[in-house]
């Protein structure tokens, strides 16, 4: 069975009301498809116009009623805003595997009259509320999917052709009170809720929810060794100096068990001054292995720049006091000194495997942003790859 790329396209309602990261939880986890692209857009009246144009499909297994719901509401709800023209955000999930298309059908769900269960993405967070007369009075189907492989292509292709002009790091989609002043900051969600597919990653970004700030950028992102050198740059030398007193007592200790004598106290410093920078500098390669799959003494000049092994999500954050929140929320790095409800409490191993990164000022989220480069359009490259050049 050859491999299918599908797609599920979150909902503007879905993201305001901060149910991103439930429905994450569950794609990844009840599909088990490789998660491969994500990207966030900020649907012009063309792409929404166009894109609900093709949502009919005969291999729907809705009635055309429920198929005409899905148009008028992309028609709605994903043009922007007839009396400020401002777009309203969506985000788009490409998924990879054997059956993808059908095994994200199964985890979404679909619509009928008066059908009423709770387990799929749909009955969870969807609705379909109809009165005595049949008539629909509330519709809102929290994910956009395709129903078929042809289907799917066509609407990757469709929604790549307009990646550039409509989708990426958003700018002007959130209104904010006079006076507020919103900051931006990056998080990664690291290799660590990605070693098998499960609700891990959806569920940070639960947490992160809690802040009341908006995604704006999202990539699945493969560090190089080359971005991992520059991203935690700045921590190699606290690391190289840092560590010298506890890397001294503990080679003083070594020693005396071995040698049988005690060793005095100006030696524990010698020790130190000798191995500490040796021991950080293990310390940040073991950093640059896990972030990127490749150590940089083990990795060739050439593989440098080329995409780690190593799976993280990127995501944009912004809002007032964006950078402070998202701290406060993720907690401490180390997580046996991080408070209970806090994700690396809650996720956290240790404080490298630690569940997530996020910037610590935002001028530092600034420079972060340049190495991962959330704007990237990885999307696109995938469909092309894929379909081939997108006209």
């Amino acid at each position: 069975m050859s491999l299918e790329l599908a797609y599920a396209l979150i909902t503007p309602h879905s993201l305001l009301k901060s149910r991103t990261g439930g429905i994450l939880s569950r794609l990844i986890a009840r599909t088990g498809l490789d998660f491969v692209a994500a990207r966030m857009f900020a649907p012009s009246a063309a792409l929404a116009e166009a894109y609900a144009a093709q949502l009919p499909s005969p291999d729907d297994p809705q009635e055309p009623a429920i198929q005409q719901l899905f148009q008028d509401y992309v028609r709605r709800h994903l043009s922007p805003e007839p009396a400020t023209g401002r777009r309203k955000r969506v985000m788009m999930l490409v998924f990879q595997g054997e059956n993808a298309v059908r095994k994200l059908r199964e985890v979404v769900g679909f619509f009928a009259p008066h059908r009423y269960a709770g387990q799929t993405i749909r009955d969870t967070y969807g609705d379909l509320v109809m009165d005595d007369s049949g008539r629909v009075r509330y519709f809102e189907p929290a994910v956009l999917i395709p129903v078929s492989q042809e289907q799917a292509k066509n609407h990757l292709k469709l929604w790549a052709r307009f990646s550039d002009s409509d989708g990426g790091l958003l700018t002007d989609v959130i209104e904010y009170p006079p006076g507020e002043t919103p900051e931006r900051t990056l998080v990664l969600l690291k290799p660590d809720n990605f070693r098998f597919p499960t609700g891990r990653p959806g569920n940070v970004i639960d947490f992160f929810s809690r802040t009341g700030l908006f995604i704006i950028a999202i990539k699945v992102h493969r560090m190089s060794v080359a971005q991992a050198v520059e991203f935690y740059g700045p921590v190699r030398e606290v690391l190289r100096t840092k560590l010298k007193g506890v890397v001294g007592a503990r080679a003083r200790a070594a020693l005396e068990k071995e040698l049988g004598f005690a060793l005095p106290a100006s030696t524990e410093a010698a020790l130190g001054d000798l191995l500490g920078p040796l021991y950080g500098e293990n310390q940040f390669e073991n950093i640059v292995r896990f972030m990127s799959g490749r150590a940089p003494s083990e990795c060739a000049p050439e593989l440098w720049d080329q995409p780690g092994t190593e799976k993280c999500i990127a995501l944009v954050y912004e809002g007032a006091n964006a950078v402070a929140k998202i701290r406060d929320v993720l907690g401490p790095t180390d997580p046996s000194k991080a408070p209970p409800g806090s994700i690396r409490r809650e996720f956290g191993s240790n404080v490298m495997v630690n569940a997530a990164h996020a910037s610590d000022s935002p001028e530092n989220a600034q420079r972060e942003m340049r190495i991962v480069k959330p704007e990237e359009n990885q999307f696109r490259q995938l469909v092309e790859h894929a379909y081939g050049p997108i006209s």
